[in-house]
């Protein structure tokens, strides 16, 4: 029962996050896109629901249903250990999220996982529909490596729910072309990601798109010397995306689902 109502509630909150972001960056734009805009949305847009198919396809359940089906078993650190449901949550919320941000480095790490992951970033604009852009062999892999924290915790029904929700509301976030006031920005990066900090890690520059690796709370970063506060050439003056694809083909659908199987 609480799998099929969380079923309703993330879609819900997601497309309602997104028509968000996307009409406050309209409003209050932080850079001026390129022409491509219309091209790229429409790429992104059917990558998310090329994914969904594939989700739903090869799994019967989300990470939530996981969380339900290891709990009915005894399976996990939190159904084994007698901790405070506080703790519980408060651990697995934790561990989820530095658990993305591990698997985010080694995604840059790592030759074989770069190639599937350079597909979000050969996007040559960021925005609120770059956050949507991850190849399904990426979602895939995500998707069973939570569905292994998940089971190895034992993490709590509503702990995995709230991490869910923060997980895509937050990347729809940091990755939205959103303009903040930069004294609020300043503060609000000592928590959490904010557009301008994850912005660089769409830089063109190597050293700065090897940073910046969170995608909710900006300590890991910090934490691990993996954080660079502003890219080097302003945030108006930088280029996006990577150095060899700085053309139109990144907004073609056809090409972005074979840049796993491109040349390195």
């Amino acid at each position: 029962m609480e799998d099929s109502i969380a079923q309703y509630i993330r879609p819900g909150i997601f497309v309602s996050l997104l028509v968000g972001f996307g009409l406050l960056e309209y409003l209050l734009p932080r850079r001026e896109l390129k022409p491509l805009k219309f091209k790229r949305w429409f790429t992104n847009m059917a990558i998310i629901i090329i994914d969904s198919v594939v989700v739903r396809l090869l799994f019967k359940s989300a990470a939530i249903g996981v969380a339900i089906w290891a709990i009915a078993n005894g399976y996990g650190l939190f159904n084994i250990l007698e901790v405070p449901y506080w703790l519980a949550f408060v651990i697995s919320f934790l561990v989820l999220d530095f658990s993305i941000w591990l698997t985010h480095l080694a995604s840059h790490k790592f030759p074989i996982l770069w190639r599937i992951h350079r597909m979000h970033h050969s996007d040559v604009d960021i925005d609120v529909s770059t956050a949507i852009r991850f190849h399904p062999i990426e979602i895939v892999l995500s998707m069973i490596w939570k569905f292994m924290i998940v089971i190895i915790l034992g993490a709590p029904v509503m702990a995995v729910l709230v991490f869910e929700i923060v997980l895509n509301g937050g990347a729809l976030f940091n990755h939205s072309n959103m303009k903040l006031p930069l004294w609020f920005d300043k503060i609000l990066r000592l928590i959490i990601v904010t557009p301008d900090m994850h912005r660089v890690h769409h830089s063109i520059i190597g050293k700065e798109h090897n940073s910046n690796y969170g995608f909710n709370l900006s300590i890991w970063d910090r934490m691990f010397s993996t954080y660079i506060a502003q890219p080097s050439e302003g945030h108006d003056g930088m280029t996006i995306g990577l150095p060899d694809w700085q053309d139109e083909k990144p907004a073609r659908l056809d090409w972005t689902l074979m840049v796993p199987f491109k040349k390195m």
